[in-house]
């Protein structure tokens, strides 16, 4: 396939709707709404005690409180160059080791967003810096909690789930 035409609708800070064509060699055309994201990450967070960090906040589109891997829209180069440094806002916590774990499309129908899950280790406390809008809890899930969770739909986030796959073949 070979993009043909590509035309901007929407623009917000963090996302940007485009409308695309694609043909390939015999005439085929696609024609789609794309969701265009800078792409994020995710920090999964492993304690001493071999615990993984899983915060809950109301989810707008989902209509529901989550539990979840705290993502973020670092991309994966910032993640990389405050590699030592990296806070989660939202508990304060720091991962004195980082370390990619994988990379996730999260929806490749229709949202181009890259989705970099990292595994951090050898944490030290921060000061918690939620958003405005952001009403957190935290909790710390051993890897048989997690596994249980998924398995009860309890926790139905991709990336979670996927951040726990990468974790669990550790």
């Amino acid at each position: 396939m070979k993009p043909v035409s590509s035309n901007e609708v929407y623009r917000s800070p963090v996302f940007r709707v485009t409308e695309d064509e694609a043909v390939d060699g015999t005439g085929f055309r696609i024609k789609r709404s794309i969701i265009r994201h800078n792409g994020s990450a995710v920090m999964m967070a492993v304690d001493e005690k071999n615990r993984v960090l899983l915060v809950r906040q109301y989810r707008l589109p989902a209509g529901q409180y989550m539990w979840e891997l705290p993502p973020g829209r670092s991309t994966t180069a910032r993640m990389r160059r405050r590699r030592r440094t990296r806070t989660d806002r939202r508990d304060g916590s720091k991962g004195e080791e980082l370390e990619e774990a994988g990379v996730v499309l999260p929806s490749p129908g229709f949202v181009q967003e890259k989705m970099t899950v990292f595994l951090a280790t050898e944490l030290s406390q921060g000061e918690a810096q939620p958003m405005e809008d952001e009403r957190i809890e935290v909790k710390w899930f051993t890897k048989k909690e997690l596994k249980e969770a998924i398995r009860e739909n309890e926790i139905i986030d991709a990336k979670t789930m996927i951040g726990y796959l990468y974790w669990a073949k550790l």
